[in-house]
């Protein structure tokens, strides 16, 4: 076979594997939140216990995460001091602890659809906290641009079928607590040289995010589980549910390291729509021409501030030697996923 030709084939196992990259995070990300809602639903499997579901997650991905870095030797670990560790690590851990527990604790009050379009807040989230925090430059058209992505989401809440004014409340305190996570991770640990890889961040944050929990669990859902029989633990179920947890953690990785940030993005929002669409045509929630009508003013303002965002990267890019960039185009792009994807490997 000629030259030509082996270019093709590299060039097309290229793409198959990038599709499959892109297939097997939409696979995992779309299980575990319609996993999550089947567990968590009062009508479904009827185990309204978001705490418990989050440690459960966090104690499985915690154990795995040690025995690959530490036993398996799989990923290095990273150089952490105890300084960083109590200063950097408690605090984010302490905030992603907070948001997955507020995360899933909307599953039992609002539908997946409609869940799916609040977290096309995200990026706006990002934003505002961005600038409080002065990590993030005020400029009047990205300000107009999150202003629209708002008017969106507010449009679609507006035309709920089913609208629960305290699950609002609770994944919007999700949205708020992760990306205050987001933007601290910038400031505690990626100003400082570290960076984490989804195993490295298992290892050393959901230990932390275990510890946190286990004090509301105590005081709030231990109680009710003791007197009652769901305190029985299907490990099938939960053993199952936790390890799509995980794998997708490490899909975020192979699909983020191996094809590139925009391809996260776009394979987001196809996830979103398949989403919805399950959630209407299997789950049989309702989904009003509202609903479709204010997420498609978010969609459309979420996807222009990721054109915005590429566009200023490639031209830092431009600026500088592609060996020198490359690395850190990479870190900013995966940085500002974080606040289209919401860390879902546990939501």
């Amino acid at each position: 076979m000629g030259k030509g030709g082996a270019l093709s084939e590299g060039v097309l196992r290229n793409i198959i594997l990038s599709y499959t990259y892109v297939a097997i995070w939409i696979f995992l990300s779309f299980t575990v939140i319609v996993y999550n809602k089947y567990i968590l639903d009062r009508k479904m499997y009827n185990w309204p216990f978001p705490i418990s579901l989050t440690m459960i997650h966090m104690g499985f991905c915690s154990s795995l995460a040690y025995i690959l870095v530490s036993i398996l030797q799989v990923v290095e670990p990273v150089q952490m001091t105890r300084d960083v560790y109590l200063k950097s690590v408690v605090p984010i851990g302490l905030l992603y602890s907070i948001s997955l527990w507020l995360s899933n604790s909307a599953y039992i009050y609002l539908s997946v659809s409609f869940i799916q379009m609040l977290k096309a807040l995200m990026p706006a989230a990002v934003f505002f906290i961005g600038v409080l925090f002065k990590k993030e430059a005020f400029k009047t058209q990205t300000m107009t641009n999150m202003l629209s992505i708002s008017f969106g989401v507010a449009i679609a809440a507006y035309g709920e079928a089913k609208f629960s004014a305290w699950g609002v409340a609770l994944q919007l305190g999700a949205v708020v607590f992760e990306a205050t996570r987001l933007v601290l991770i910038q400031i505690l640990l990626t100003s400082k040289g570290i960076t984490f890889n989804p195993i490295t961040s298992l290892y050393y944050v959901a230990p932390c995010c275990f510890v946190f929990l286990s004090v509301p669990w105590i005081v709030v859902e231990l109680p009710e589980l003791r007197d009652s029989s769901s305190f029985h633990f299907d490990y099938v179920v939960f053993g199952t549910n936790s390890f799509c947890a995980f794998a997708l953690n490490l899909a975020v990785f192979l699909l983020v390291g191996k094809t590139s940030a925009l391809t996260m993005n776009v394979a987001g929002v196809v996830k979103d729509w398949l989403l919805i669409a399950f959630s209407w045509s299997v789950i049989k929630d309702t989904v009003t021409p509202i609903n479709l009508f204010g997420y498609g003013i978010a969609f459309l303002g979420v996807a222009y501030y990721n054109h915005a965002k590429l566009q200023a990267l490639k031209a830092k890019e431009a600026e500088k030697k592609p060996g020198e960039e490359g690395g850190k185009l990479l870190e900013e792009s995966r940085l500002g996923d974080d606040a289209s994807r919401k860390n879902e490997s546990s939501s």
